[in-house]
């Protein structure tokens, strides 16, 4: 046999190999993979937001409630990222 003969034999043997696998591969039947259901995301509970939506249902009535304008206070605080200020600052020659 020469060189060019087993070229085309090799050649032959690939190409039916590939014909088998794909043939074999198209007969499989797919099976879908068992789903898993994804576990329910509760939020921890926050009281600012619970009180936050308080103030939203009272409407205008909320301007004047000491407890929404604490609220808004520490939900402008946490939302600026800044810690609340537990007393004023006092200037240096006051005491």
């Amino acid at each position: 046999m020469d060189g060019k003969m087993l070229a085309r034999l090799g050649a032959i043997i690939f190409v039916a190999i590939a014909i088998t696998a794909t043939v074999i591969e198209m007969s499989r039947k797919d099976e879908p993979a068992p789903a898993r259901p994804a576990p329910a995301l509760q939020p921890p509970a926050d009281p600012l937001r619970q009180s936050l939506r308080r103030c939203q249902r009272m409407g205008e009535a909320a301007v004047s409630d000491p407890d929404c304008l604490a609220t808004w206070a520490e939900n402008r605080d946490r939302f600026l990222r800044r810690t609340p200020a537990l007393a004023a600052p006092q200037p240096a020659g006051e005491q």
